[in-house]
């Protein structure tokens, strides 16, 4: 099945790159070692050519996903490889190493064959309201009031449990247009969509109110996926990140595009 063009949630993002992983678990022989990755030459990012702000085959800038897999492969002294991948049965023959992204949670991490650097960010779901709204929890918004949220997600599940009323999207870019139009009083989107978001609409900019209180699993520590690594390539992908944290390469990548980073827990 195609995964859907178009802008995606972190969810989404996430899910395509299990995707990907899973579809390689047969291929052991694909899993390249540091060292081998230094031979060829290129560090292998498998990502979706269509799926601004995390990543794209044409756009300038190219997504954040690509941007730190130039810079993790420059501080491997390879290049950057992109492996653009839409369907599951592509992805079998793609040689990703890395996937950008990922939940720093082994458990979370457990059936896609994925090992994870440390994390270098922290994400999750937020609720967004217009600017002007005086809402400062979610407990403040009307009762009748309709919470945009996308279809099968976490945020989708956990306020459904606690009789918010909600309106489901395909998309988080969808629930984040009806907000802007009226047609919903909050939407509960992932940081990473609500400042692209804020970024490509200044005159309909949103405001976020955390969500960590509602529910644990409101937020989570966000890592590098590597494809079966090595315990060599595992260092050096955490030596990198930590370089590229400490001038600030990092944080200077994902503000292009309107995303202000939290640190990890």
């Amino acid at each position: 099945m195609p995964i859907p063009v178009g802008p995606k949630s972190y969810a989404i993002a996430l899910g395509f790159a299990a995707a990907l992983v899973m579809a390689r678990t047969d291929s052991p022989a694909m899993a390249r070692s540091l060292d081998s990755i230094r031979a060829q030459g290129s560090l292998n990012l498998c990502a979706h050519p269509n799926s601004l702000p995390f990543a794209s085959k044409t756009a300038e800038p190219p997504g954040f996903q690509v941007e730190l897999g130039r810079a993790l492969a420059q501080q491997l002294g390879v290049a950057l490889r992109p492996e653009w991948v839409i369907t599951i049965y592509q992805a079998r023959g793609a040689g990703c190493d890395i996937v950008l992204d990922a939940i720093a949670d082994a458990e979370a991490q457990g059936d896609t064959g994925l090992r994870t650097s440390r994390p270098y960010y922290r994400t999750g779901v937020v609720l967004a309201v217009p600017e002007g709204s005086n809402v400062s929890a979610l407990s403040g918004l009307d009762p009748q009031a309709k919470v945009g949220v996308q279809v099968g997600s976490m945020a989708a599940m956990e306020l459904g449990r606690r009789s918010v009323r909600i309106s489901v999207f395909g998309f988080e870019q969808d629930s984040l247009e009806a907000l802007a139009n009226g047609e919903i009083a909050a939407a509960a989107v992932t940081p990473t969509i609500a400042g692209y978001f804020n970024m490509t609409h200044p005159a309909q900019t949103v405001r976020l109110i955390d969500l960590d209180d509602v529910a644990k699993t409101m937020s989570w520590n966000v890592a590098v996926g590597m494809v079966r690594p090595d315990d060599k390539l595992r260092a050096a992908i955490d030596d990198a990140l930590d370089r590229l944290h400490a001038d600030g390469a990092i944080e200077a990548i994902y503000r292009r595009y309107g995303i202000v980073l939290r640190p990890p827990l």
